[in-house]
């Protein structure tokens, strides 16, 4: 077999199953898994998948840059940051993400809400200015441009002032897995800092993030409250996640 057939092979793999294990496909094409790895080599380095031990993970859209994420599904997210405004009850303290899913979040507060939004994006505040009875509290640091959020020592240190009712955590990739990721590592570790100054961890996960990965480890699936989505319920890898005891709220 030819390399482009085996990686064509293995795109469709990752499609069809949501993983790769290098091992089972060099055993079921009779050569060697040093071949598989070059190949997953390849097809990670133009951001086709996301290397694990042992294989692969479909790679996540949400790592393409800000402004190309914020025309990328807006529909979905809409639908996922209705759900998860629901969630928020009169007079909670709130911890909301970036990211263009939490951005659809503060758009979908209602009117008449009255709570408090501490978030780490400028993006998210600016929105919630023109709200009347949200009370925003910025955190600030290092910009993150990608995801137009602060970053860093600074911001990883204003957050152990925060004391939260909820937190509403964007990640790129959602797997039974790789579990939580994202694609930076300091972003990761701002996000893990928010996750502890909250009582309950819900994940605004639009579709495309359901079975995708990043390189950065933010939070395992067992530290979380639920996965806010509006992936099918007959979603291969949402029905693996309720099996590994996964609360799943669907949008």
């Amino acid at each position: 077999m030819l390399a482009a057939q085996r990686r064509d092979l293995l795109l469709d793999r990752l499609r069809r199953d949501r993983r790769v294990i290098a091992k089972d496909i060099a055993t079921e094409l009779g050569i060697s898994e040093d071949t598989i790895r070059r190949d997953l080599r390849d097809l990670a380095a133009i951001g086709l998948c996301q290397r694990v031990y042992g294989g692969a993970l479909p790679a996540s859209p949400a790592v393409a840059d800000y402004p190309t994420r914020r025309l990328l599904r807006v529909d979905s997210k809409e639908r996922v940051g209705a759900a998860a405004a629901a969630l928020i009850q009169p007079g909670a303290t709130v911890v909301v993400d970036g990211g263009t899913t939490a951005l659809a979040v503060a758009r979908a507060l209602p009117a008449a809400l009255r709570a408090t939004v501490v978030t780490h994006s400028p993006t998210v505040g600016a929105t919630l200015a023109e709200h009347p009875n949200v009370e925003v509290y910025l955190l600030g640091g290092r910009l993150f441009k990608h995801s137009v959020v602060a970053c860093g020592a600074a911001a990883v240190e204003a957050a152990q002032a925060v004391n939260a009712d909820l937190f509403l955590l964007g990640v790129t990739g959602v797997h039974p897995d790789a579990g939580l990721t994202t694609g930076d590592a300091d972003e990761a570790a701002m996000k893990r800092a928010l996750a502890q100054r909250a009582a309950d961890t819900y994940v605004l996960a639009s579709a495309e993030k359901i079975g995708a990965a990043s390189r950065f480890t933010v939070l395992p699936l067992s530290a979380v409250a639920g996965i806010i989505t509006d992936a099918p319920p007959e979603d291969d890898t949402l029905r693996r996640l309720v099996e590994g005891g996964v609360a799943i709220v669907h949008a």
